[in-house]
């Protein structure tokens, strides 16, 4: 059974590593279309579901027509994944959150959301919009079977063959249950959230619903032991997502309300658009900045870091001005922004660090290790806090 998750934009284990759209757009996916204004991707694992799909029918003596049938059948069910994905991705963007893809993989989709709502209500909704989407596709092919005078065929269900709009109507109907097992971070986990920070706290909520995921995982992991083998694979990927979203959670509950002030560099180098790159070569060998700002008439026009180096140094630019190779479009925060709004914008830029502006003029940068630092710091004075000493 295919599976829904929704995903922040980032790493959510270890935040502090900067840049996963490795993960997601490197070489192991492609880039299928956009939908709505989204990018949908499928993982290359994708493929060789079908392949195996395919091999199988083929291995037990079934003709051509039966294997294509059945890969038909998965394309079909993934064509309702993206769908049910959609329904997250634009009820996120009713509440302002933008969706970074849609990656297809083996176990389902993810819709990678830049950050999740922090109202309980709008999370509820995000959350239930994709199974409700399920469900207004099974209520669609019940109808389509009623026109047809094919009603009958909603009995008749088969693995290999049978009437294709009954089984698609039954797998929305399983996507929409399934999904809403309260294992988070599925659906139904982010519904339990919600529900229970209704009541309490966010973070007390996320702990309690990764509590309850995990135990479902569990339980999804014995039952795979002893009958279905794929089953195991899901409680692993629940496991860990519950482990992974309740510690995101945690490093986002610490630095809220810690201004960027506290944990970027005021005193930095900086190089002029005009400069060769043997000069910023120069600077990082001398220094520990992995990004340097360029600024030109006090004003930041961009950034250029090691891999900007490495690029032109390949082509053989070692010479060539600073301006040839820089980023010009970079994400900057503010003196007084959030730490937990800084980390969101540094993982969507994939750099180890961003500048700080205040009116359009460069004070500072954020680098990724700083901040790394800050949590490493407050996340011991509450351990010591907790056992009464300072």
């Amino acid at each position: 059974m295919a599976s829904s998750h929704l995903a922040l934009h980032g790493a959510p284990a270890e935040p502090m590593r900067g840049n996963d759209r490795a993960v997601h757009h490197g070489r192991w996916s492609w880039h299928l279309g956009s939908l709505f204004g989204i990018e949908v991707r499928v993982h290359a694992t994708f493929v060789m579901l079908l392949a195996w799909v395919a091999l199988s029918h083929v291995m037990h003596g079934h003709d051509v027509s039966v294997a294509l049938g059945g890969v038909a059948y998965i394309l079909a069910v993934f064509a309702i994944v993206v769908l049910h994905e959609l329904g997250h991705a634009l009820t996120a963007r009713r509440f302002g959150i933008a969706t970074r893809d849609i990656t297809l993989l083996p176990i389902g989709g993810v819709a990678r959301l830049e950050r999740m709502p922090t109202k309980p209500s709008q999370e509820l909704l995000v959350a239930i919009a994709g199974p409700a989407v399920n469900v207004a596709l099974a209520v669609l092919l019940f109808g389509v079977l009623s026109a047809m005078g094919a009603a009958s065929d909603v009995g008749q269900l088969s693995i290999v063959g049978g009437p294709l709009v009954a089984k698609l109507m039954w797998t929305n109907v399983g996507l929409a249950v399934f999904n809403l097992l309260p294992a988070f971070p599925m659906d139904g986990g982010r519904v339990l959230r919600a529900l229970v920070a209704l009541r309490t706290d966010y973070l007390r909520a996320t702990d309690i619903a990764a509590t309850v995921g995990q135990a479902v995982a569990l339980v999804f992991g014995l039952v795979g032991l002893f009958s279905n083998p794929f089953l195991v694979f899901i409680a692993f990927f629940v496991w860990v997502g519950a482990q992974e979203e309740a510690a995101m959670v945690h490093v986002r509950a610490s630095l809220a309300g810690v201004p960027v002030a506290g944990a970027m560099i005021p005193d930095v180098a900086t190089v002029a658009p005009t400069q060769p790159l043997s000069d910023v070569v120069k600077h990082m060998l001398a220094g520990f900045q992995d990004d340097l700002p360029v600024v030109e008439d006090g004003a930041l026009v961009g950034v250029v870091g090691r891999t900007e180096v490495l690029r032109g140094a390949t082509e053989g630019n070692a010479n060539a001005p600073v301006s040839s190779v820089m980023v010009r479009t970079v994400p900057t925060v503010r003196e007084t922004d959030p730490l937990d709004t800084a980390l969101d914008r540094l993982q969507e830029s994939g750099r180890r660090s961003i500048p700080v502006v205040r009116d359009g003029l460069l004070v500072g940068m954020l680098p990724v290790e700083n901040v790394a630092y800050l949590l490493q710091v407050r996340e011991r004075a509450r351990t010591a806090a907790a056992h009464g000493r300072l």
